[in-house]
């Protein structure tokens, strides 16, 4: 697997094919799927994290079951741009991912993505807090996975 910048995924992978955006969190990695044409992510699923291996022919399966070419996995910055812990981790994922399987991956920003769902999820759904639990990750990864898609449309 390559990290690339994400319009080299865009070239590399089959046209027609979906791609997977990942918000990595210590307990849980929030999976959401785009659809073939790539200009819809959606929730999909959320892994809750146990070994890595284990949880890396979790997210295979998966990427298998929607016919996914690549990952987007979302690269969380401090908010002067700087990579910290929680960044290095991501990359970290990446790298150990790649040891596994040969998969193109490209990083997105995701900054106060997870912010901005629970912010959805509270004022325009009025879920509680409960419900959010349940659904915030795998929406923070369309969050992430939607930003990188729309970034490549003219």
């Amino acid at each position: 697997m390559s990290v690339v910048p994400l319009s080299e995924l865009a070239a590399s992978c089959p046209p027609g094919t979906p791609w997977l955006g990942l918000d990595l969190g210590s307990k849980t990695i929030g999976v959401a799927a785009s659809d073939a044409t790539r200009m819809i992510a959606s929730p999909f699923e959320v892994i809750r994290r146990t070994k890595f291996t284990e949880d890396a022919h979790q997210l295979f399966r998966l990427m298998e079951a929607r016919g996914a070419t690549a990952l987007v996995i979302g690269l969380p910055l401090n908010m002067d741009g700087a990579e910290g812990p929680r960044a290095q981790s991501s990359r970290a994922f990446a790298r150990n991912l790649d040891r596994l399987r040969d998969i193109p991956v490209a990083f997105w920003d995701e900054r106060l993505s997870t912010s901005a769902v629970e912010r959805f999820l509270v004022e325009d759904l009025d879920m509680s807090r409960a419900r959010r639990g349940t659904v915030v990750d795998r929406n923070a990864a369309a969050w992430i996975l939607q930003g990188a898609l729309d970034s490549l449309r003219p």
